[in-house]
């Protein structure tokens, strides 16, 4: 079932960005942006891909307090040609592939409680700035991003959002990328999350499998914990060119022709990286209440 259509804020310009309103975060927000800001960045290095920590050096992300988009985007701007807008929260789907089309990462402006340190449902500033941004200071990564947002704008109008949206879960928000010295993370929900940046890469619970589009996009995914399965680039290079090179019309077509996955799902064909024991995930299935 699909979800209803978000209702624009009366504030919302009509592509859906607000301003920032960077004077509006108290001290108790600046807090908890440098706290774990300060936690990821002692974590990461050896873990992360190395274009992170670039964009991190890049932008000056290291400075205190939330940044302020505008000084971001500025920085941004010199490296790639994008930019970051604020916009109140969710936004609807069109507006979301039209401002990565045009170069234009939207970012929620609210800042996580204590409450929800370690988990929350809506993306707040620290996963859409900590998390996304510094990649975006890549090249390749970032005409990765306009191409998605390009290949979106289409999906829309083939009815295909859906299957689009499982490349962008397991790549932008949680891909794994195979380096010389070994595996390492670069998805924003992994990167700007403390607990699943020691899963994705160190627990023997999930799956980790070489990216294949196609497979990749039968694949279901989890929205409400650790994933089950995580796809292994090889390069950025690669994600880009079989972005930019693929034809979607046909791929959604076959698609149609083939059931969907479960999450913890092996074929005979994929590359392993790691056969999971999918340990975690039973164990949350157990402790459920029947």
């Amino acid at each position: 079932m699909a979800d209803p259509p978000l209702d624009r804020p009366a504030h919302a310009a009509e592509d859906w960005t607000v301003p920032q309103d960077w004077d509006r975060y108290s001290a108790a927000d600046h807090a908890m942006w440098d706290r774990l800001f300060d936690r990821q960045a002692h974590m990461l290095p050896g873990r992360v891909v190395p274009e992170f920590i670039a964009g991190l050096d890049i932008l000056r992300m290291d400075e205190p307090g939330i940044p302020r988009f505008d000084a971001l985007s500025d920085r941004l701007m010199g490296a790639t040609g994008w930019q970051v807008v604020a916009v109140p929260g969710l936004v609807p789907d069109r507006a979301f592939f039209d401002h990565l089309a045009n170069r234009r990462f939207p970012a929620g402006r609210f800042i996580r409680t204590p409450e929800q340190e370690d988990y929350l449902e809506e993306p707040d500033v620290f996963h859409d700035i900590f998390g996304h941004v510094p990649l975006l200071a890549n090249p390749v990564f970032a005409d990765y991003m306009q191409a998605y947002g390009q290949g979106g704008l289409r999906a829309d109008g083939l009815g295909a959002i859906e299957k689009l949206a499982r490349l962008y879960w397991y790549t932008v928000e949680f891909g794994l990328i195979a380096t010389d010295e070994g595996l390492r993370l670069y998805g924003a929900g992994i990167v700007s999350s403390n607990a699943e940046s020691h899963f994705a890469l160190e627990d023997p619970s999930p799956n980790r499998l070489g990216f294949d589009l196609q497979r990749l996009m039968r694949t279901r995914y989890r929205i409400d914990d650790f994933q089950q399965s995580y796809f292994v680039i090889d390069s950025f290079d690669q994600l880009l060119r079989q972005t930019v090179e693929t034809d979607f019309a046909p791929l959604y077509a076959a698609l149609d022709q083939q059931s969907d996955l479960d999450t913890d799902t092996i074929l005979p064909g994929d590359r392993v990286f790691t056969r999971g024991t999918q340990a975690y995930a039973h164990k949350k299935m157990q402790e459920e209440p029947i």
